[in-house]
C-alpha cells in the first residue's frame, strides 16, 4: 500500500471521528432534544396575559423588555378538604422522581398560653420518638431510604416536612414512619431533657446578643398580654415547668385533623395524593381548630425602652403593628417596604441612613404578616454615641416617606426587582410547597401565585402612600434601644419619641 493511500485513509478516519464528536456535543447543548424524545412541560407555566404568542427576538432593548406585557407564573393548584376537615393541597410535578409532603398545624407559639415554649418544644420532640421507632431509628431509616423529614416552629405555625423519592419502594416506607411521626410521637424523657438544655442553653446566648434582648423587649412590649407576645424559646420558668404530660397535652389539642393543612408537590398523581392526605386524617382526631386570634390594635402614643448591654454598638428596633395575610393593601405595602428599606443598598434607609451619612453598615424596614396583624420594624446598629442622631435621621426619612410616598423612579425599580426575582422564588418543588403551606394555613386564593406579578405591577404611588398612610403612624411607635448607655431624649424628634 502507498503512502499516499494510508495518509488518505488517516485523514478520513480524523475527519469521520471530528464529525462524531460534533454530533455528540450538538445533541448535549443546553436546551437541545435527542431525536425522538418529547420535552415535558415545566411545573411552573409562563403564560402571556393577552393570550398572544410573544416573539422574543423583537426584544432588543431593556425599554422593550420592560414594556413587554408581563407574564403569571401558573402553578396548576387543586385543593380539596379530608373528611375530618383538613384542608390539602396538591401539585403534580412529573419533572423530577421526587415527592414533598408538608404538614401545617395551628400550633405556634401564639398557642402557648401559660406555657411559654411548650409549642416549640412539642415541634422539636416530633422526631425524637414514634410508634415503636426511636430518635436512632428514626434518622436510620429515612437516612436509608434517602429521604429528609424536618420539623420547624413559628409564631403562627408549627410545621412537619418530608422529602423523599417517589419511586413507591421508597416512598411507601418513608410515609409510613412520617405517619407515626405526625400522630403518634412517644415523648421520651432523655430526649425531653435533652432539647429543654438546648433551649436553656439557647437563653443563656440570647442574654449576650443585644440584638436578641432588642428584639425580645421589642415584642413583649409591642403585644403586650396578646399571644404573639410569648417567648418562642420559653423562660427559664416555663421550661423546667414542661414536661412530657404538657408536651402530650398540647399534642393532642393542636396536632388534630380539622387545624391541619397538607401541602404536597411531586410525581405523583391525583389519587396517590388523595391517599396520603386520607392516611393522615385516619391517624390524627378530628379535634377542633384553633381559635381566631383577636385583634391586636395599634399603638395610640410612642414607646420607648433602653436595654443597658456592654457592646460598642447600639442595637435599634423601631415599628408597631403592621398587617394581616391577606390584607387588601399587601401587594401596595411590599412594593413601598423594598423603596423604604427592603430593597438592600437600593433603598430609602440605606441610601440615607448608611451611604449618605455612615451612621449604620446596615439599616433595613420590614413587614411580617400573619394570622393576625404581625409586625412592621426597622432594624440598625449604629455607635453608641451617634445613636440620637440615627434615630432622628430614622424618623425624618420614615415620616418624609409615609406622608410624599415614593419616587416614580423609586417606585420602578422596586417593581423591576420584586418581578425579576419572583421567578427563583417558584424555580423548585420545595419552594412551592412552602408556598402551598401558606395559601392553605392563610386561607389566600388558590390563584395567589399566579396573579401576583400583575398584582404587584397594578400597584401605584398613590396606592403605597395610602397603605402607608393607613398602617405606620411615624409618632406612635414602638423604639427599643439595646446598648452601653442610655438614649437621651431629644424633643426635636416630635412626641417625646426618642
Amino acid at each position: 500500500m502507498s503512502e499516499d493511500s494510508r495518509i488518505s485513509r488517516k485523514t478520513l478516519s480524523m475527519i469521520i471521528l471530528v464529525v462524531c464528536i460534533f454530533i455528540v456535543l450538538l445533541y448535549n447543548l443546553p436546551g437541545s432534544r435527542k431525536p425522538g424524545e418529547t420535552e415535558s412541560g415545566p411545573l411552573v407555566v409562563p403564560e402571556n396575559t393577552t393570550g398572544q404568542a410573544v416573539n422574543h427576538l423583537d426584544l432588543e432593548s431593556i425599554e422593550q423588555i420592560e414594556k413587554a406585557t408581563k407574564k403569571s407564573h401558573k402553578v396548576r393548584i387543586e385543593s380539596w378538604n379530608t373528611p375530618k376537615g383538613a384542608r390539602v393541597l396538591y401539585v403534580q410535578a412529573a419533572e423530577i422522581p421526587m415527592l414533598d409532603v408538608r404538614v401545617v398545624f395551628d400550633a405556634g407559639a401564639a398557642r402557648d398560653g401559660s406555657l411559654p415554649g411548650v409549642a416549640k418544644l412539642t415541634n422539636a420532640m416530633l422526631t425524637e420518638g414514634a410508634g415503636v421507632a426511636d430518635v436512632d431509628e428514626i434518622a436510620r431509616h429515612f437516612e436509608g431510604l434517602g429521604a429528609d423529614i424536618s420539623t420547624e416552629s413559628y409564631r403562627d405555625m408549627a410545621l412537619v416536612s418530608l422529602r423523599t423519592l417517589s419511586d413507591p419502594q421508597y416512598r411507601d416506607e418513608a410515609l409510613s414512619l412520617f405517619y407515626d411521626v405526625v400522630a403518634q410521637p412517644t415523648f421520651p424523657d432523655n430526649s425531653l431533657n435533652r432539647l429543654r438544655s438546648k433551649m436553656q442553653l439557647s437563653l443563656q446566648h440570647e442574654q449576650q446578643s443585644p440584638g436578641a434582648l432588642a428584639q425580645k423587649a421589642f415584642f413583649e412590649n409591642l403585644y403586650g398580654s396578646a399571644p404573639y407576645s410569648s417567648p418562642p424559646n420559653g423562660t427559664e420558668l416555663s421550661l423546667e415547668a414542661i414536661n412530657e404530660g404538657a408536651l402530650e397535652d398540647f399534642h393532642k389539642k393542636y396536632y388534630v385533623a380539622s387545624n391541619m393543612v397538607v401541602a404536597i408537590i411531586g410525581a405523583i398523581d391525583r389519587t396517590d395524593a388523595e391517599l396520603i392526605a386520607s392516611q393522615l386524617d385516619k391517624q390524627l382526631p378530628a379535634g377542633q381548630p384553633a381559635p381566631p386570634l383577636g385583634r391586636i390594635e395599634a399603638l395610640s402614643a410612642p414607646a420607648d425602652q433602653h436595654i443597658h448591654f456592654p457592646s460598642s454598638q447600639t442595637h435599634i428596633m423601631v415599628g408597631g403593628v403592621g398587617i394581616k395575610r391577606g390584607d387588601p393593601d399587601w401587594y401596595a405595602i411590599s412594593v413601598g417596604n423594598e423603596i423604604l428599606g427592603g430593597g438592600g443598598f437600593s433603598s430609602r434607609l440605606n441610601q440615607v441612613i448608611r451611604q449618605d451619612k455612615g451612621l449604620a453598615y446596615s439599616v433595613y424596614s420590614h413587614f411580617t404578616p400573619m394570622a393576625a396583624e404581625g409586625p412592621f420594624f426597622v432594624n440598625l446598629q449604629t455607635r453608641a454615641d451617634q445613636t440620637n442622631e440615627a434615630l432622628k435621621l430614622l424618623d425624618t426619612t420614615l415620616s418624609d416617606f409615609v406622608n410624599n410616598g415614593p419616587t416614580d423612579a423609586e417606585l420602578a425599580d422596586a417593581k423591576r426587582n420584586l418581578l425579576g426575582s419572583f421567578p427563583l422564588q417558584t424555580a423548585s418543588n420545595s419552594n412551592i410547597a412552602q408556598y402551598l403551606g401558606m395559601i392553605g394555613f392563610y386561607n389566600l386564593p388558590l390563584s395567589y401565585l399566579e396573579k401576583y406579578p400583575a398584582a404587584i405591577e397594578k400597584v401605584t404611588k398613590d396606592d403605597i402612600k395610602k397603605a402607608f398612610q393607613r398602617v405606620v403612624h411615624p409618632n406612635a411607635l414602638l423604639t427599643i434601644t439595646a446598648g452601653q448607655a442610655d438614649v437621651e431624649q431629644d424633643d426635636s424628634l416630635g412626641d417625646g419619641k426618642p
